[in-house]
């Protein structure tokens, strides 16, 4: 029997393959189609929409596009910034912070999902501001952007002071007027916007062109200023460019920005921290008519001192110069001295006087015509007896002649060369001297043989060959004359 549960089940849910009833309008879509129409459903509906959630996951590709979720304790949804956009942001997305996303719903066909295409993106209320301004601050002191150590002293006498601020507000008529109150200096403006769009930029690129400047013309103290506001008008001071220009300044810079309550990043980053504007033009400066009062006072002191000190001088000079002797007191002994130094000195002249007369005396009668008769008689003596007879002379010369001639002889049987005219031969060593033991030769590893018509080179049997040597006639030693003896005459 057939079976009825079985045939009403094949009624009601079909054969192997697709049939399109009879009647029926809902063909099957593809997955791309559906997909698609899903898209421009979603797209239509939802083309302007504002989320707010915190961010998570926030990270930013290669490209320069950014990708973030937006998250509350119920729901996420995802999110994409483009590059474009991202660049145009006012403050840089981080997780955590709760934000108010503006943009448009798309689906992404390749995941099956949605997300939102964001174009532009707030912070959600002052409490989400200082949320980011508590994670930057943290992450730049960790830095080290804000150590007290890499605080600069200011400046005490600035020539010339740069300002960055905006040139229409009365932030710069308050700074000019105060410089110009307490001490006229020469002040250099870099106008920027303080607020808004592009803000931060212009800032940090005036603080960075004033260090840029050459040494001549650079100025010796910069301030950042800006007049009071909310947090929101006040960001700019608070963006990572602008902070981190005024850390690397090559320049002391004054951060005067907002009014006494108000707190930015860039007071942190700055080396002085000024409550208004109007304080930091009095921190940059001092006082002319204080400066004057000041060094007319130390000039006074200084009068007094030096007035002190001379009266203090006079009044030891008096005191000591009482305790010294009188004058006359002083040269008495002196002058007495002097007057028996001058009556020996008398004395003693004339007692000089009469020694000299007596030894004149005594020598002008030594030098009577007779007694010099006398001596001229035994110098003529003398002389006669020291005249010697030419004999004499021929006996002395000759016996030194032959005395000569037998040196001579002598001399000829002593010169070593003679035998060399009667056939020998006489060796010598390199250094010349002369060889006569066999024994000596042999060690020498040159030897001279000396002939009458010359010299020849040669070696020991046992040594290398001398160098050939051209024969050259050997010099004949001169026996030299013996000097003569002088004969005495006594």
């Amino acid at each position: 029997m057939p079976d009825p549960f079985t045939d009403d089940m094949s009624s009601r849910s079909g054969g192997l393959l697709a049939q399109m009833p009879p009647g029926d309008n809902a063909p099957p879509l593809s997955v791309s189609e559906i997909s698609g129409q899903l898209k421009r459903m979603v797209e239509d509906r939802f083309a302007h929409v504002r989320i707010r959630g915190e961010i998570s996951g926030f990270k930013r590709a290669a490209s320069g596009h950014c990708y973030l979720a937006l998250k509350d304790d119920k729901a996420v949804i995802d999110g994409i910034i483009w590059k474009g956009t991202a660049q145009r942001l006012p403050f840089r997305p981080e997780d955590g912070l709760d934000v108010i996303a503006t943009g448009k719903l798309t689906t992404f066909p390749g995941r099956s999902k949605y997300q939102i295409t964001i174009e532009s993106l707030e912070l959600a209320g002052e409490g989400a501001l200082m949320q980011l301004f508590e994670k930057l601050k943290a992450r730049l002191a960790d830095e080290g952007l804000f150590d007290p150590e890499r605080k600069r002293s200011l400046p005490f006498l600035p020539r010339t002071i740069g300002v960055v601020t905006s040139p229409t507000g009365s932030v710069i008529r308050d700074i000019l007027h105060r410089l110009a109150d307490r001490f006229p200096s020469h002040v250099l403006v870099w106008p920027v916007l303080v607020q808004g769009e592009g803000a931060a930029g212009q800032v940090a690129a005036a603080v960075r062109g004033f260090g840029a400047m050459s040494e001549g013309e650079r100025p010796d103290l910069l301030i950042v200023a800006r007049g009071g506001g909310s947090i929101e008008d006040l960001w700019a001071f608070n963006e990572e460019p602008v902070v981190r220009a005024i850390a690397e300044s090559v320049i002391p810079v004054i951060s005067a920005v907002g009014h006494e309550t108000d707190t930015t990043l860039a007071d942190f980053a700055a080396d002085r921290r000024a409550p208004t504007p109007t304080a930091a033009a009095e921190m940059a400066v001092p006082v002319r008519s204080e400066l004057l009062a000041s060094v007319a006072e130390f000039g006074l002191r200084a009068s007094r001192a030096v007035n002190r000190s001379h009266a203090l001088a006079r009044e030891r000079l008096e005191a000591r110069a009482q305790r010294l002797p009188r004058l006359a007191d002083l040269l008495s002994p002196q002058q007495q001295r002097a007057d028996d130094l001058g009556e020996r000195l008398r004395a003693a002249l004339g007692l000089q006087l009469a020694h000299a007369r007596g030894a004149l005396a005594r020598t002008s009668g030594a030098l009577r015509p007779a007694v010099l008769d006398t001596r001229v008689a035994h110098a003529r003596d003398r002389l006669a007896r020291l005249t010697l007879d030419p004999a004499v002379l021929d006996r002395i010369t000759r016996r030194a002649g032959e005395r000569l001639a037998g040196l001579e002889r002598v001399l000829a049987q002593l010169d070593p060369d003679a035998p060399l005219q009667r056939g020998y031969a006489r060796v010598t060593a390199s250094d010349g001297r002369t060889l006569i033991d066999k024994a000596v030769a042999a060690c020498e590893p040159r030897l001279t043989l000396h002939f009458r018509d010359g010299t020849l080179d040669v070696a020991p049997a046992d040594g290398p060959p001398p160098p050939p040597v051209s024969p050259t006639p050997a010099a004949k030693t001169k026996p030299r004359p013996a000097e003569p003896r002088q004969a005495s005459f006594l």
